[in-house]
């Protein structure tokens, strides 16, 4: 029964050791950037794409393009990145500051292309890392207290989900559990986080 006591603490230093790891990724997402205008690595490229191409699109997405119109404009976005590597400078902006600026400018030229009136993008667009922690402050705060609230196994394997993004297979890999055992944890992580949260409103 030791596994389904709190651990507040453990989930804290979780956390804060994730938010370090997401500062060393950047850099090192902008390092490989810079090293793929060199060498012209096509492994780097797909390693590139494979990582931004579903955030690019789900960026773009939110600047109001439909979803076949997205999956368009990342491919566009991230054959950019591969044509203007070489312009990236990492002293200015982050590989991600980057690639995001290179998609909304893919989304100006879509519009104007199409003579899309029904459609306007922001005069400035954060990089979406950014804003996205502006956006959701509330719900991560929310979110912290809820997990050290969860019994240590589910608060693991929703930290890895929710903060690292990693699939169900991935965690499963990661820890050498079962499948269905992360998919039983998930599921009652977020039952135990849909109560708490719906005792405080």
């Amino acid at each position: 029964m030791q596994e389904d006591k709190p651990t507040g603490g453990d989930v804290n230093a979780v956390i804060q050791i994730a938010e370090e790891k997401k500062k060393q990724q950047r850099d090192s997402w902008s390092s490989r950037l810079s090293s793929l205008a060199v060498t012209r690595s096509k492994s780097e490229f797909a390693a590139i794409f494979e990582y931004f191409a579903p955030r690019v699109k789900s960026y773009i997405m939110r600047l109001g393009m439909p979803l076949a119109t997205a999956e368009e404009v990342t491919q566009e976005a991230m054959l950019s990145v591969w044509r203007k590597c070489h312009l990236f400078d990492s002293a200015k902006a982050s590989a991600s500051t980057w690639i995001f600026t290179l998609a909304r400018n893919q989304c100006i030229d879509r519009l104007r292309r199409e003579k899309a009136v029904e459609y306007e993008i922001p005069e400035e667009e954060p990089d979406p890392d950014q804003r996205d922690m502006a956006e959701h402050s509330i719900l991560e705060e929310r979110m912290q207290i809820a997990i050290a609230t969860l019994p240590e196994a589910q608060a693991q394997v929703l930290h890895l989900s929710y903060y690292e993004g990693k699939s169900h297979s991935e965690i499963a890999e990661q820890l050498g559990i079962p499948l269905g055992s992360v998919k039983s944890r998930l599921r009652l992580a977020f039952s135990k986080l849909k109560a708490h949260w719906g005792e405080e409103e």
